[in-house]
Parts: C-alpha cells; sequence; structure tokens
C-alpha cells in the first residue's frame, strides 16, 4: 500500500511541475535567435472593430536588426501599442526575419559587436 501512495505521490508531483513549468515558459523565445533593434517609428497602424464596438490597433514596424555577431537584418513586427521611441529591444527570431517576441533591454545589456553595428544604423 505504501508503494502505491509513494507512485501517486511521485505522478502528482511531475504532473504538478509540469503544469507550472508550462505556464511559466514562453515557447516563443525558446530556441530562437537574439536580434536587437532601436526604435524609430512604426511604418502603419492597423484597426479593427470588435464586434463589442471597441477598435484594437496593432503598430508595426519594419527595422534594421543586428544579431549578437553584427549582421544585419531588416525584420518586420507588430505591437499591440506604440512603442517608446529611441528604446532598444532584444527581438526573439527564427528563420532569419519571423519575429516571434520582444523584450525592451538597456543599451548595457546589448553584446560590444551588436552596439557598435546599431550606433552605424541611420
Amino acid at each position: 500500500m505504501k508503494k502505491v501512495i509513494g507512485v501517486v505521490l511521485v505522478i502528482v508531483l511531475l504532473f504538478t511541475g509540469a503544469v507550472v513549468a508550462l505556464a511559466t515558459m514562453d515557447l516563443n523565445r525558446f530556441g530562437k535567435e537574439n536580434m536587437y533593434v532601436q526604435i524609430s517609428d512604426y511604418v502603419e497602424v492597423e484597426e479593427a472593430r470588435l464586434d463589442s464596438g471597441e477598435v484594437v490597433s496593432r503598430y508595426w514596424y519594419e527595422l534594421p536588426a543586428i544579431d549578437e555577431a553584427g549582421k544585419h537584418t531588416i525584420v518586420q513586427f507588430s505591437a499591440t501599442r506604440e512603442l517608446r521611441k529611441e528604446a532598444y529591444l532584444m527581438l526573439y527570431v527564427k528563420n532569419d526575419d519571423e519575429v516571434t517576441s520582444y523584450d525592451e533591454v538597456k543599451w548595457e545589456d546589448i553584446p560590444a559587436e551588436a552596439q557598435d553595428k546599431l550606433l552605424q544604423v541611420p
């Protein structure tokens, strides 16, 4: 009987751990390449009206992004709000130009090679 209770307890603990891990992990960031951009003006605003009458805006950006090695790529991504101008973002990118997520970062958090290239971007 003690073995059965022990096995059930282990299964419950493993299941609980898996649920907590999945709830706290962002799969859009897992295994992606990091690239860095400095926010300038958005390219366009896309507005949609919901059935409730509420208007939802999506801001589209097209910016030069620099990876940790200093490689330059143009990326396009959207945000549900206008991003702070001149802010630095770390993008999570797959397939060289598909942005899946982003975080605002400080200048000091950007790798030196990427900093050098960001200073050269017009």
